[in-house]
């Protein structure tokens, strides 16, 4: 049974740098493209960073591009996201999804998604 499981979020500091993890379980996460996806109140999905499988490409939004980091260990079948420098603009449901590649728009890549973890800056 394929799983994701996000966490790492909560209430931090403008300035901050959390880290988000995603579990994966029932599948090798370093086989497929996997990104993350985050949605603020009243605004539409919108594709963060994502990676192809094994690392090969990697993409960044504009608005996080020298922020935030995509990782991954492959040991630990885990997702990373290290976000630096927040803005309270980067507030939202974050959310980590398997891809059939890695694109930043066109949800319907994705296949399999998480339940999402909360990350509230405050400014």
């Amino acid at each position: 049974q394929v799983q994701l499981v996000e966490s790492g979020g909560g209430l931090v500091q403008a300035g901050g740098s959390p880290r988000l993890s995603c579990a994966a379980s029932g599948f090798t996460l370093d086989n497929f493209a996997i990104g993350w996806f985050r949605q603020a109140p009243g605004k539409e999905r919108e594709g963060v960073t994502c990676t192809s499988s094994g690392d090969g490409y990697t993409y960044y939004a504009d608005s996080v591009k020298g922020r935030f980091t995509i990782s991954r260990d492959n040991a630990k079948n885990t997702l990373y996201l290290q976000m630096n420098s927040v803005k309270a603009e980067d507030s939202g449901l974050y959310y980590c999804a398997r891809g059939e590649i890695a694109a930043l728009t066109g949800e319907h890549y994705y296949d399999y998604w998480g339940q999402g973890t909360q990350v509230t800056a405050a400014s």
